[in-house]
């Protein structure tokens, strides 16, 4: 009893300590990794505050129940009814009770979704991770006062808004050893601490180290043996060179920036629908690295490629490249039926700029969307100003290679249109000006029937299109136009105004991946190049009625919601038929779309094949009113021009031998097509539009309209000046200006990232408060004004950075420098590096002689174990070796991920990661003694070194060592395989050329860290 008395204090005392450490870390926002507090700032944060706050913090009128919830203090303290949360058992806590309805119901209003209920869990589990309250600080009461948000002094107090300089190369002691100007910013500061750099790595070691750092395989032994024996000065440069120089340096540098962009071909949530050819923006990567296209010039792609005038064409095939750019906004993952469609595409937005923002900027604009970033100089201002970038831009599936010849066709169509008009004109003399066609809506009640769209009345800007088939503008009333009359050209005349279609297009044809599901009843093959769009627009009552004459499809695409598959979005969708014998007159067909009412709508008219389809007007009517009704004598008065016209033989005469003409010009000018294309996931502009602050995040709470712009603390809060549509080719030539201090700094510490194994900026995708401090600040400048000054080609930085002395020292450290600096944050040695999994199974087939050095294509579908069971499982399984492929090329399913991939590190695409986790799991090993194809890829190599090395046994292991470790076998390592082999010969009564014991010490030493790591 006195022992336990005597310790009573201390325990009390340890839990004093403890509570007041958490209450001030809730302060703080310390001792948590950055990736929890980015987890919390996302996910956590924004559901307190939309279903909480009201009720239980300092905003609310009256606190209930004792309790708050926007501190962690306040949550550990709890309310009248104790501790809200216990710290790493969700299950105990009050707060996870409540939202799952046992002992409280709360929110009182209806319990959480699964989803957010999951997240709190997980939340609480990991530790209850809270970020820093904008500089909240203990009030004299006890109370949080809370700090103003102050952007400017936010900005002026980190060191990323800062601009880029020019720094000054520093002197150094040991001059001899720097061979670059970044050596001398290393070496400054290993001096300064007392440090020296690790000698070099020896030559084989430098030659397999860069051909897995430039193109990702393996050297050949005649690779490395040349690099070897090369004694010129310039030997190093020849064999970079020739890196830098192949087509394989595209793959691998592409799979890099692949990471960024969450790339995927399928859209995860339920039942992983396909993204028809994604294939086609991972092929457009891999070119791009390969020409080195300058780094702006790959932002403004990415950013707004569909609006490049004129557009970098294919040096191969002429295709538009730079609309390729675009598909990455849209590799998100996309719910098939949410009920919630507004908050759907608030989310789709939140994961668009997530991605943007942490690829090319290295910031988390995101963490802004329910309230003012808790740590960085982002306001959800700027937030909402770029979602109206992406409120005023589409998808699409892009006729990416026909786009650019075939706009070439369609302005010269338009140029020959128009002389044949003029030509009719003059035949017939003033006849135009003796009549009107009436009104084709007269009378309309304004007060229950508002014009959404008129294509009578629409500006140049708003007349949207996904191709050219509707022409530059919509046809007017009165006006002459070709057409076929039982196969004769004859001359007619517009009974209406109305956006129509041109038979002119009708040999397109859209080459596209078979996506069954991928979108459900929005088929691309059919609809893509081949659909008009209206402008954006509110319905208030959703009874949308359209005017249209002819055959097509009507889509209504609800807050950019275009994933239709099931019953509960099918209504979006109207397939409009020609009736039999009908005189395709224009008539009203109704959208009934009341319960989207007052979301925001844009409609999409597809022609059916062959077919007309003419698009007059959209209106949207109020409750228990009719469509209007239409003028009785349009036809009438409309053909009584042609027929003026036909009471004079001479006009008659010469309107018939002009459309004998023109039909015949337009025939020799439709050969000159490129009828066939494949299709590719693309932007495409909209009307242009701001969109609203969401207050709390919450899509059912609109705010003030936010004018777009970039971000505030690099451009000011000044609206961008936009001509027309979304303005993201203005937003791109922001992000590229030199003013902005971020994207080159961004670009290059990624590049140091990939070559050096971490970033002078650890957090490659946050350099922001949260993110880690630069290690060596003057040098990220230093390579950023490089970069800037050498045409910003990546091509040139990586060359830069591994000629130095720097990248070429050894893996090998002494133990008194580990003892000054063990994180090796001063670069006293280059720390080992595992090889990524595409890169080990890469290396395993270039080993086996299995690598087909096939580029580009349709993805090789991803081998399916027995376990990758659930729903939207692929029909067909891939084969084992993915047919020799590249890993780059093997099908990347969200839901059905491959196991060897997933255990060596490959991210799950859904957001940025620009650095892969680098784990030391049983799971490693396990696949590298066990997986099916390491063993039959064992088993080829030793079929090619026997094939290699028939006779001498001793050259056969040395070739072993040569192609798997690019050096050759000691004497002591010879020796143990041979004896190893002859063991083993005698104990299995084989041939000591037996497959089987070659296959098996090819298998020993795949599992040895030399394989997977580069020394």
């Amino acid at each position: 009893m006195k022992i336990m008395n005597r310790w009573i204090p201390r325990i009390v005392l340890f839990l004093a300590i403890s509570v007041a450490g958490l209450a001030n870390q809730a302060v703080r926002g310390e001792d948590f990794p950055p990736d929890q507090i980015e987890f919390f700032e996302k996910r956590v944060r924004p559901l307190l505050i939309e279903h909480c706050y009201s009720c239980h913090s300092d905003g609310a009128e009256k606190i209930q129940a004792g309790l708050q919830v926007d501190s962690r203090r306040a949550l550990l303290s709890g309310g009248d009814s104790g501790a809200s949360i216990v710290i790493g058992n969700a299950d105990a806590s009050l707060l996870v009770s409540a939202i799952r309805y046992e002992e409280y119901e709360m929110p009182p209003s209806g319990k959480l979704p699964e989803a957010d209920i999951n997240t709190l869990v997980e939340w609480i589990n990991m530790g209850a991770p809270w970020g820093v309250d904008a500089g909240n600080v203990p009030a004299p009461g006890g109370t949080i006062e809370r700090a103003k948000f102050d952007l400017a002094q936010r900005k002026a107090s980190h060191w990323v808004w800062q601009p880029i300089s020019r720094p000054s190369v520093p002197e150094v002691k040991n001059s001899s050893w720097p061979i670059t100007d970044i050596d001398r910013f290393i070496l400054n500061k290993l001096e300064v601490q007392g440090l020296a750099p690790a000698l070099p790595v020896d030559r084989r070691g430098l030659a397999r180290r860069l051909a897995f750092d430039i193109v990702g395989l393996p050297p050949t032994p005649e690779q490395v043996d040349q690099f070897v024996q090369d004694t010129s000065p310039v030997a190093l440069d020849r064999y970079v060179d020739a890196l830098l120089a192949s087509p394989h340096f595209g793959e691998r540098w592409g799979r890099h920036w692949l990471d960024l962009v969450r790339y995927a071909e399928s859209r995860g949530h339920e039942f992983d629908y396909e993204t028809a050819n994604a294939y086609q923006y991972r092929d457009y990567v891999i070119r791009a690295f390969n020409a080195d296209i300058p780094y702006d010039q790959f932002v403004r792609e990415h950013i707004a490629g569909d609006l490049i005038q004129p557009p970098r064409l294919s040096q191969q095939n002429g295709f538009n490249e730079s609309v390729l750019g675009t598909g990455f906004w849209f590799f998100g993952e996309w719910a098939h039926s949410p009920v919630d469609i507004r908050k759907d595409e608030t989310d789709r937005f939140d994961n668009m700029i997530d991605v943007m923002s942490k690829t090319f900027l290295g910031v988390t604009v995101s963490c802004a969307r329910c309230h003012d970033h808790k740590f960085d100089a982002i306001s959800t201002r700027d937030y909402y100003s770029l979602c109206g970038f992406l409120q005023s831009s589409d998808y699409r599936q892009v006729r990416f290679e026909s786009i650019a010849h075939n706009q070439q066709v369609a302005d010269q169509l338009d140029a020959l249109d128009n002389g044949y008009r003029k030509a009719i004109r003059d035949a017939i003399g003033g006849l135009f000006g003796d009549t009107q066609v009436p009104e084709l809506l007269p009378n309309v009640n304004s007060d229950q029937v508002r014009m959404l769209v008129d294509y009578s009345n629409l500006s140049t800007e708003n007349y949207l299109q996904d191709g050219l088939i509707f022409g530059k503008r919509p046809r007017t009333s009165g006006e002459a136009y070709l057409e076929l009359h039982e196969g004769k050209p004859s001359v007619s005349i517009a009974e209406y105004s109305a956006a129509v279609n041109d038979a002119f297009w009708d040999i397109e044809v859209n080459v596209s991946e078979s996506r069954p599901g991928g979108m459900g009843a929005l088929d691309p093959a059919f609809r893509s190049g081949r659909t008009l769009r209206t402008p954006s627009f509110e319905s208030p009552t959703g009874r949308i009625f359209c005017l249209v004459a002819g055959a097509g499809q009507i889509f209504a695409c609800v807050d950019s919601h275009r994933t239709i598959a099931g019953p509960l979005h099918g209504e979006t969708l109207r397939n409009v038929e020609l009736a039999s014998g009908s005189s395709n007159a224009p008539h009203w067909v109704e959208l009934n779309l009341q319960r989207y009412a007052g979301h925001r709508f844009h409609l999409e008219f597809t022609p059916a094949k062959n077919q007309t389809f003419a698009v007059l007007k959209v209106v949207d009517i109020s409750e228990g009113a009719g469509p209007p009704a239409l003028a009785t004598d349009l036809n009438a008065m409309a053909t009584r021009l042609l027929e003026l016209a036909a009471n004079n033989s001479n006009a008659q005469s010469q309107l018939q031998s002009i459309a004998n003409q023109w039909h015949s010009d337009r025939e020799r000018l439709r050969q000159t097509l490129m009828p066939d294309s494949a299709l590719a996931v693309a932007m495409l502009d909209g009307s242009g539009e701001d969109d609203r602050v969401l207050v709390r995040g919450s899509s059912a709470n609109p705010g003030d309209l936010v004018p777009r712009r970039f971000l505030e603390a690099i451009d000011g809060d000044q609206p961008l000046s936009i001509g027309v549509g979304s303005g993201r080719l203005e937003l791109a030539q922001r992000i590229n200006e030199p003013t902005n201090p971020l994207t080159s700094r961004v670009i290059v510490n990624r590049i140091w990232h990939h070559l050096m194994g971490r970033g002078i900026v650890a957090s490659t995708d946050d350099f922001g408060v949260l993110g880690q401090a630069p290690t060596h600040r003057e040098l990220l400048d230093y390579l950023a004004t490089y970069f800037n000054e050498n045409g910003k080609s990546i091509k040139q930085v990586i060359r830069h950075v591994v000629l130095s002395q720097v990248y070429q020292m050894s893996s090998h450290s002494q133990p008194e420098a580990i003892a000054i600096d063990p994180s090796n944050r001063y670069w006293h040695h280059r720390s080992p590096k595992r090889l990524e999994a595409e890169v080990i199974r890469d290396s395993l087939l270039a080993a086996s002689g299995a690598l087909r050095p096939q580029f580009y294509g349709r993805s090789v579908p991803v081998h399916l174990t027995s376990f990758m069971e659930g729903r939207g499982r692929p029909g067909d399984s891939g084969p084992l070796d993915g047919t020799g492929r590249r890993s780059i090329y093997i099908s990347v399913r969200r839901n059905f991920l491959s196991p060897w991939m997933q255990a060596f590190d490959t991210p799950n695409p859904f957001s940025t990661m620009g650095r892969r986790n680098v784990s030391n799991v049983p799971a490693q090993a396990l696949i590298l003694m066990n997986d099916p194809l390491v063993s039959q890829l064992s088993e080829q190599i030793a079929r090619r070194a026997i094939a290699t090395e028939p006779e001498d046994r001793s050259n056969r292991v040395n070739w072993f060592y040569e192609m798997l470790f690019a050096r050759p076998a000691t004497a002591e390592e010879a020796s143990l395989a041979t004896g190893y082999l002859d063991l083993q010969a005698i104990e299995r009564g084989v041939n000591p050329d037996d497959l089987s014991l070659w296959s098996d010490l090819a298998h020993a030493m795949i599992n040895t860290k030399e394989f997977i790591f580069l020394r």
